[in-house]
């Protein structure tokens, strides 16, 4: 079934980066990610719903590692259970295009070339203000006490209404970083391997090798890239 290039979302597992060459050889750095047959494990409908939306899982596991309910849901799509489900809302004339316990694969993206990749970004632990808000510290020439890499004064800021010695909200300060959801948009598909199950995208990838992302066709391009598009 030849699926609409808006409704093509597929999950697929980040392996890594390496460099391809093209016709002139010219290198180009590219992440490659893996693609095992994604199921369409529900279809959400309006009537029964409320909402228009498919969901897709992906990653085999061991029955004795998943849970009952889990098990009985992946059967109606007559698979084993799945480790990984995501769903996608879409408008109810593309969720019709899909059927339970459909087969997905790379194919799916046969004539696009861009893709936006969503995957959850590397955590760093708790970090400093220089660190995570690219702050640049403190003068380090005499006079300053040894606090070079401090955010500096945050106590005489007012608070969104205008009075009081509250913080802002939002106030840039040290604190947990990275482990966000991310979206990277508009990536070229380099190349797209069928046989292997593998795209290869123009540049970075959130999260670490390994970590799984969902791929859907890009949803908005910029000028440069909606002239080749």
């Amino acid at each position: 079934m030849t699926l609409p290039s808006k409704s093509a979302h597929l999950l697929g597992q980040k392996i890594g980066m390496t460099r391809v060459y093209d016709e002139q050889g010219v290198s180009i750095p590219v992440t490659v990610i893996k693609f095992e047959p994604n199921r369409v494990t529900q279809v959400r409908t309006p009537e029964v719903d409320g909402y228009s939306a498919v969901q897709i899982g992906a990653d085999s596991m061991k029955a004795r590692n998943s849970t009952m309910p889990l098990i009985g849901h992946d059967a109606k799509a007559g698979s084993g259970p799945l480790r990984i489900h995501r769903e996608f809302r879409m408008s109810e004339k593309d969720a019709a295009s899909f059927e339970l316990g459909q087969e997905l694969t790379v194919e799916v993206f046969e004539g696009v070339k861009f893709v936006d990749v969503i995957g959850t970004s590397k955590g760093k632990g708790f970090q400093g203000g220089m660190k995570r808000h690219n702050f640049k510290g403190q003068l380090a020439s005499h006079g300053v006490e040894r606090k070079h890499r401090s955010p500096g004064s945050i106590g005489g800021h007012a608070t969104n209404r205008g009075h009081s010695g509250k913080l802002k909200k939002g106030k840039r300060m040290a604190g947990h970083m990275g482990a966000e959801r991310v979206t990277v948009r508009s990536l070229d598909i380099v190349r797209l391997d069928k046989e292997n199950g593998l795209i290869l995208v123009k540049g970075p990838v959130p999260g670490p090798n390994k970590g799984w992302v969902e791929v859907r066709p890009a949803i908005r391009l910029n000028r440069s890239k909606s002239k080749r598009g």
